[in-house]
């Protein structure tokens, strides 16, 4: 409710306070018809850009589009992306989240060249939004082959969804000589580190907030998200271990691998030869 003795200020009282012209108070910027149709032009090459790589930002549309003809800068790219509502779609990092009573073990691949398979396995947890709630996805890859040993996909996240990947990994694989995670709640439990100790299995793990640490790990879940998940947009938990299952079977043993020298993982980890780049 308006408080009677407060007066209302008159536009011209208000443009002298703020030292302005009423002319300045009734401005509104002027667009051209040319440049509104310039705008929309550009606008629908850049949801088509967007719509099929929706991880792509404003800044690789930009180059994208000037790629292709179309002069552009980044900043105009942000403001017409800001009007359409659209913006790079970006998995979530740091999932998984740090016991303070827990051990904390060393990250020991530091300077380590990876040789053979099952030298070095790496696993780490992601997450997907379904329409009735959140499913979560843990991996284990071999770092030599880039080969995807084992999943799970579950709506829970707990050391049990960790163990069970671990375990089958393991009674199809063998034992790695070294297992690298990050430092989340689940990998450094009682149960996961102890079992690891038991069959001899070094621990190493990630410096805190060094993602680079994980980098194998981290690059298959952005393939894996940009080639797939987003794509098929998912709806059940059912639909999607369905399709975790058949995007890894295909990245596994059809996929190639600049890394591998255009080589699918199956074919070196089944093989003895070296990584022909890191």
């Amino acid at each position: 409710m308006v408080n009677p003795k407060h007066k209302t200020l008159s536009i011209e009282d208000q443009c002298r306070l703020l030292g302005k012209s009423r002319a300045w108070y009734y401005y509104k910027p002027y667009k051209s018809p040319s440049r509104t149709r310039r705008d929309n032009l550009e606008k629908k090459k850049i949801k088509d850009l967007w719509e099929e790589h929706i991880f792509l930002g404003y800044i690789q549309i930009s180059d994208l589009l000037n790629e292709k003809n179309t002069k552009t800068s980044p900043k105009r790219v942000y403001r017409l992306m800001r009007e359409l509502g659209i913006k790079a779609v970006v998995p979530k990092r740091g999932l998984t989240k740090p016991n303070k009573k827990h051990k904390k073990n060393p990250y020991l691949l530091r300077g380590l060249k990876v040789i053979h398979k099952n030298q070095v396995w790496s696993t780490d947890i992601t997450y997907v939004g379904l329409p009735g709630g959140t499913a979560y996805i843990i991996a284990i890859i071999d770092l030599h082959s880039r080969k995807i040993l084992s999943r799970n996909v579950s709506n829970t996240m707990d050391t049990a969804f960790v163990m069970e990947a671990l375990l089958r990994a393991m009674m199809k694989h063998g034992v790695p000589e070294i297992i690298n995670t990050d430092q989340g709640s689940q990998f450094t439990s009682q149960d996961f580190t102890s079992f690891l100790e038991h069959v001899m299995v070094k621990i190493s793990m990630d410096g805190k907030g060094r993602a680079l640490d994980n980098i194998f790990i981290e690059r298959f879940w952005k393939t894996l998200k940009y080639e797939d998940i987003f794509i098929y947009g998912y709806e059940t938990l059912k639909d999607l271990r369905k399709g975790v299952k058949k995007y890894i079977k295909f990245y596994n043993s059809e996929r190639p691998h600049q890394s591998l020298g255009g080589k699918s993982p199956d074919k070196i980890y089944h093989s003895d030869q070296s990584l022909i780049a890191a």
